[in-house]
């Protein structure tokens, strides 16, 4: 091509490419990483929406929510992906979001009418060994052995956020005196649960916290069957994952269209093999063949949204108290 007919051209394409709305969507790590829920997303919707999505990751679970309050007004998300339900009375005191036009059939073990979150999938909190290993069936007995632990920050991790809410409403008071018995058990604390999981996988831990589901990645995946979940007498925590749009969106059309496709079949489909939970609302195809292999508790926990924040703040404090002695 001459060189006077490609600037032209350049020249020409140069508005098309500028009109392309951008979606910025704040996550976490383990979604936006090559095996997580992330790429199949983005090609998902990018080829309905005539737009680009793009996937921003910001740490772990928590840490979305610390660094949406730093960020304000002037945050250049559209959308936060990965808050839940330890978080959401939080995330509403700031201000910072705006209810969406989504009606949902959710399926999901509880009723959810939260008119400015919308989920996108659930799980029950558990540790997660070695099958044929040492498996105690209570925080109690977990106290009492000898077993290795590794888990999750609560400041920056759901995970460890909801370990924590798990034992304040399963022992109330005698929460502390658990994680008394429960300090010589663990290993280290990571930022987020990757980084946690992984050391699992390396062998520095006998257990680590995770999810009930985690052992479907393992059979499916891998065709490895030598993962567990551990069910405990005390029931399991339940985790509710959401996103929410921010008020402060440039693109409040485009955000809401990103939740829609959220809870439409193209995206709940990808959530099972990927991010390994299950999906807010039941896939035409229904859920894998190894999840009926899972765990189910016998009691599930869950701290009403409107308690989770005095919740929250009395188990931190007691867990800071314990774990720095």
């Amino acid at each position: 091509m001459k060189p006077h007919l490609m600037m032209s051209a350049l020249l020409a394409a140069t508005p098309a490419l500028a009109q392309t709305p951008v979606l910025t969507v704040y996550t976490y790590d383990s979604f936006v990483s090559e095996w997580g829920p992330g790429p199949a997303v983005k090609q998902a919707f990018e080829a309905e929406c005539g737009c680009v999505l793009n996937l921003v990751s910001a740490g772990d679970g928590a840490s979305l929510l610390g660094r949406i309050k730093l960020e304000g007004a002037r945050s250049d998300a559209d959308i936060v992906l990965g808050l839940d339900t330890g978080l959401v009375s939080d995330a509403l005191e700031t201000g910072l979001f705006m209810a969406h036009t989504i009606e949902a059939d959710l399926d999901l073990p509880v009723e959810w009418n939260d008119p400015l979150f919308l989920p996108y999938d659930w799980g029950y909190f558990a540790f997660v060994g070695n099958r044929g290993a040492a498996q105690p069936a209570n925080f109690r007995d977990l106290a009492a052995s000898d077993l290795k632990i590794v888990i999750q920050d609560p400041r920056s991790s759901t995970p460890g956020l909801g370990l924590l809410m798990w034992v304040k409403s399963a022992y109330g008071e005698e929460a502390a005196a658990i994680w008394e018995g429960l300090a010589d058990n663990i290993v280290t604390v990571t930022p987020g649960w990757s980084e946690a999981y992984g050391l699992f996988l390396e062998g520095e831990a006998d257990l680590v916290l995770s999810y009930t589901t985690s052992p479907a990645y393992h059979l499916i995946a891998e065709e490895d069957d030598s993962k567990v979940a551990l069910p405990f007498s005390e029931g399991h925590y339940m985790q509710i994952e959401v996103a929410g749009k921010l008020a402060a969106t440039d693109q409040p059309e485009l955000a809401d269209q990103f939740l829609r496709f959220m809870i439409s079949d193209a995206f709940q489909s990808i959530i099972p093999t990927t991010n390994w939970m299950y999906p807010a609302a039941i896939p035409d195809g229904g859920l894998p063949e190894g999840f009926s292999t899972l765990i189910q508790p016998e009691k599930a926990i869950l701290a009403p949204i409107d308690q989770a924040d005095a919740l929250r703040d009395l188990a931190l404090d007691e867990w800071l108290r314990v774990l720095s002695r």
